[in-house]
Order: structure tokens, then C-alpha cells, then sequence
């Protein structure tokens, strides 16, 4: 018997209409997913983080409590152009980590596959 997976919200967790889960992606307490993010399947987003508008996930990313994705970079040449975060599968966010947007030179960050940071 074949048990399809499903998302799980906890209640307190604030999650954007404009965001694209998964169907089998759980999100912890306070958690904030905004806008233009998309989280690929079997990905794990703890209590209290934050997904930014521009966040892209890839398959069974964990994202630790505290952590800061998808976030403005912290460049005073950025002035609000729309950029990206890319971060591949399998990788493990820990606490607290903060990862930023690229900037308009390239338009993106790019974090590989099978990291932890």
C-alpha cells in the first residue's frame, strides 16, 4: 500500500498564496514563506525561519530554526531588482545561517547540492 505524503503547515506558520510547496514539504511554528518562493519535495523548514520572496529549494532541503533564505543581499549597490536563491538538493541549512539574493550583476546565488552550511 502505496501512502501518499502531505504537507504539513503548523498553524502558527505563515505561509504566502504566491509561495509553491510541495506536496509533501512541512513547515515549523512561526515560520514565514513569502511570496515567489518554491520549495521542492521532501524539504523541511523548522520553526521560525524565514523563506524570502526569490527562494528557490530543491529536493529534501532542511532549513534550521532561525535560519534567513532568500533574504535582500547586504550590498549597498542593491536597489530592489528582482534576483534569486538557489539552493540544491539534499543540502542542510543549520541555525541561524542567513543566505542572501544575488545582486544584479549576476542576478542569483547559488548554494550546490549536498551542502551543509
Amino acid at each position: 500500500m502505496t501512502v501518499a505524503a502531505e504537507t504539513m503547515i503548523h498553524p502558527s506558520a505563515v505561509v504566502s498564496p504566491g509561495a509553491d510547496l510541495a506536496p509533501d514539504v512541512i513547515v515549523g511554528p512561526g515560520a514565514i514563506i513569502e511570496d515567489d518562493v518554491v520549495i521542492g519535495p521532501g524539504c523541511r523548514i523548522d520553526s521560525c525561519a524565514k523563506i524570502a520572496s526569490g527562494a528557490r529549494l530543491g529536493e529534501q532541503v532542511k532549513v534550521s530554526h532561525g535560519a534567513a533564505v532568500g533574504t535582500e543581499p547586504q550590498d549597498l549597490k542593491f536597489s530592489g531588482e528582482e534576483t534569486i536563491l538557489t539552493v540544491g538538493d539534499n543540502t542542510i541549512i543549520r541555525e541561524y545561517v542567513t543566505l542572501n539574493r544575488g545582486t544584479i550583476e549576476r542576478n542569483r546565488t547559488v548554494i550546490g547540492k549536498n551542502c551543509l552550511i
